[in-house]
């Protein structure tokens, strides 16, 4: 992997070249050293293709490796026995998906009110920034800011009816969390059909019973 990046995979395969100029000595494979993390990999971890003036070399982790930061070294000689500049890549690794809490609608909400807000938090602690989207009908609601709290809100119009939100939560090596809310926007008045007392005309003082109709 390129220097700061994340990636999903606790084996991640480390790729690189080393290579001599044109016309020199070549380059003394038995020399060749990996660190992962200051610590010398096994040869039986690295496999070396022949290119021109050099190899090109895989080193795969035997074992998982934990989240977080990770840095693999590797020094080489040619065969005068000159060696090269050392060079090291750091990484991260993320196995886990962010955190997403949704405060904000209820699922199954029911509301007279089109305009309705989005709020939650997100967090990922090994590889964040964490990055927010939402969708309304399928349709992306556009850009959502994350505050560096990991708290983040977003206002959406409702159409009448059953309304899919999709919030999605995506971190740096691309694990993803989501939560889907169903809101039902209800806009329609009541309207009173009827209403009818019995009995009717009614004795004073007695009971009598209100029927009415509501569509």
């Amino acid at each position: 992997p390129t220097s700061g990046a994340a990636v999903t995979n606790n084996k991640q395969p480390v790729a690189f070249t080393i290579v001599d100029e044109a016309g020199g000595s070549g380059i003394n494979l038995s020399s060749l050293v990996v660190k992962q993390d200051s610590t010398v990999v096994a040869s039986s971890a690295i496999v070396s293709t022949a290119i021109t003036n050099g190899y090109s070399v895989t080193y795969t982790p035997a074992s998982a490796l934990s989240d977080g930061s990770h840095t693999i070294t590797i020094n080489v000689s040619d065969n005068d026995g000159n060696a090269a500049t050392a060079k090291s890549t750091t990484y991260k690794v993320d196995t886990v998906p962010p955190t997403l809490n949704i405060t904000a609608p209820a699922n199954a909400l029911v509301t007279n009110n089109a305009s309705l807000v989005v709020r939650g938090t997100t967090n990922d602690t090994a590889s964040s920034p964490v990055t927010v989207k939402i969708t309304l009908a399928g349709t992306d609601q556009g850009s959502v800011t994350v505050g560096t709290d990991g708290s983040f809100s977003k206002t959406l119009t409702l159409a009448n009816g059953s309304n899919t939100i999709v919030i999605t939560a995506t971190d740096a090596a691309g694990k993803t969390s989501s939560v889907t809310r169903t809101v039902t926007l209800d806009t329609s008045k009541p309207v009173v059909k009827s209403a009818t007392i019995t009995p009717n005309p009614v004795d004073a003082g007695a009971s009598m019973v209100i029927s009415v109709v509501v569509e």
